[in-house]
């Protein structure tokens, strides 16, 4: 993984690191509190050789090498059984001494006579008798061994030369080793928490590389807001979003504006005309975009017609407030001419309205007829043609009418759609030789949206007007 790879994870999950850094801290905070407090006092010893006064520098050297030889055993002697004992002893403790050795550390610096003992225990004083008692034990143990009967010319003693003094601070537990220790641990783990959860979270989000997963690029982006989270139906959220001049408080509206503007220059030479609009799964927020994407060309300036081919769960009509009587099932059997059904959008000058009509016990026959064919291409002379169709996964609806379309727009929630529903929805449309024009990623957090820099940039942008004119199809709509 990349740099940018990491910090995008970390950008996904930073409430789990952040929870897992703040556990590490706090377990490194309480085990801190119930370690108890442990004292160290520092006393010291000198190896040298009882010799006569002489000024002959040799014997000081040779005396001096003698003492330094001697000091590296002594270290051996210093932390022996026999010694310990003699502690014992002299200061009345109860304990044995293999315990009472495990709180003495013994070190001899290199090139020196000196002999460092540090004796460490739950109270300053103790500590503080525990290293005096152990340099005085060190040096009769030490005696007892070279000139038990001090009859020995040139003898090897030790002699304390610093008493200890009473420590005023713990030297263990030490907080803030602890506290960091603690922090940096919760923190590795709450980056690696966050890895493997990118590893196995198969959700698909605003940043994930589609077009190297699926082959297929994102030719739009929708910021989640209230408006348009209320489920498939959105009336309100349509005139609102789809009016709105790409003001600050209205990203989604200059969202569908671009949307609009990437499909009219997916093929200049052939851009497309019919265009399906679905999703992997219900409630992704299909209807409400076709809706939108039909408000945003109609205000281009370019007629389009908007047909709501989700015959199972229609919702078009009434999201724009008109008639849902009679509509496209009725114009297919032959019960209705298409004049007698179309409807004016009465806030979108320009924007035509086919609704579901009667919902039929076919609804997949309907769609892949004849009759659909022809109906669609007709309306596609007169300008763009929207079709609401419904959810990929559940019924078979939408790769049908893929196929008799120039292509679809397949609308993904951000965080919610998987992968593999995603793919399995475009293998459908794949399956029936149809066309992917783009996916549309829904409900993106506005942090990931984009939109904040372009706000307003394709505020007054327009899409070259389609085949026909809005005169020539003024004959055949009927008001609701």
């Amino acid at each position: 993984m990349e740099l940018s790879e990491y910090l995008r994870v970390l950008r996904a999950h930073w409430i789990g690191v952040l929870l897992l850094t703040i556990l590490g801290t706090a377990g490194a905070g309480a085990y801190t509190l119930t370690q108890p407090k442990i004292y160290a006092a520092n006393a010291n010893g000198v190896v040298t050789v009882a010799s006569e006064a002489t000024t002959d520098p040799a014997v000081g050297i040779n005396n001096d090498t003698l003492a330094k030889s001697k000091a590296v055993s002594y270290v051996e002697i210093a932390t022996g059984r026999a010694v310990a004992q003699r502690v014992i002893d002299d200061l009345g403790l109860q304990t044995d001494p293999a315990g009472l050795i495990g709180d003495i550390s013994v070190t001899q610096p290199l090139n020196t006579t000196l002999l460092k003992i540090t004796a460490r225990a739950s109270s300053p004083k103790l500590a503080q008798q525990l290293a005096d008692a152990w340099v005085k034990a060190t040096a009769a143990e030490v005696k007892e061994i070279e000139n038990p009967n001090d009859d020995i010319p040139n003898a090897v003693y030790v002699a304390p030369i610093e008493s200890a003094e009473l420590p005023s601070t713990p030297v263990s537990p030490n907080p803030p080793r602890n506290l960091g220790i603690g922090f940096v641990l919760g923190l590795l783990l709450g980056i690696a928490y966050a890895v493997v959860r990118s590893r196995l979270d198969q959700r698909l989000r605003s940043s994930t590389d589609f077009d190297k997963e699926f082959g297929v690029s994102v030719v739009g982006r929708v910021p989640a807001i209230k408006q348009l989270d209320d489920g498939e139906n959105n009336g309100p959220a349509v005139l609102a979003v789809s009016k709105s001049s790409g003001s600050a408080g209205w990203e989604p509206g200059e969202a569908f504006r671009k949307l609009r503007t990437s499909i009219a220059y997916m093929d200049v030479d052939n851009p497309p005309r019919i265009i399906v609009v679905t999703s992997p799964q219900p409630n992704d927020g299909k209807s409400t975009t076709a809706a939108n994407l039909a408000a945003a060309i109609a205000i281009s300036g370019q007629a389009v017609t908007l047909v709501d081919g989700d015959l199972r769960r229609p919702s078009v009509a009434d999201g724009f407030g008109l008639v849902e009587g009679a509509g496209l099932t009725d114009v297919l059997i032959g019960r209705v001419t298409l004049n007698d059904v179309l409807q004016d959008s009465p806030d979108f000058e320009g924007l035509t309205v086919l609704a579901a009509g009667s919902i039929p016990p076919n609804p997949s026959e309907l769609l892949g007829s004849r009759a659909m064919h022809s109906l669609v291409q007709e309306l596609a002379r007169d300008g763009m043609v929207i079709i609401d169709a419904p959810p990929l996964l559940p019924v078979t609806d939408a790769a049908i009418l893929a196929r008799e379309c120039d292509g679809a727009i397949v609308v993904l929630s951000h965080g919610r759609t998987v992968r593999q529903e995603l793919q399995d929805a475009l293998n459908s449309i794949f399956s029936v030789k149809g066309r992917v024009l783009g996916l549309v990623v829904n409900r993106v957090p506005r942090r990931e949206s984009g939109t904040g820099y372009y706000t307003g940039y394709y505020a007054t942008s327009t899409v070259p007007e389609g085949v026909g004119s809005k005169a020539a199809r003024k004959g055949r709509r009927v008001s609701r």
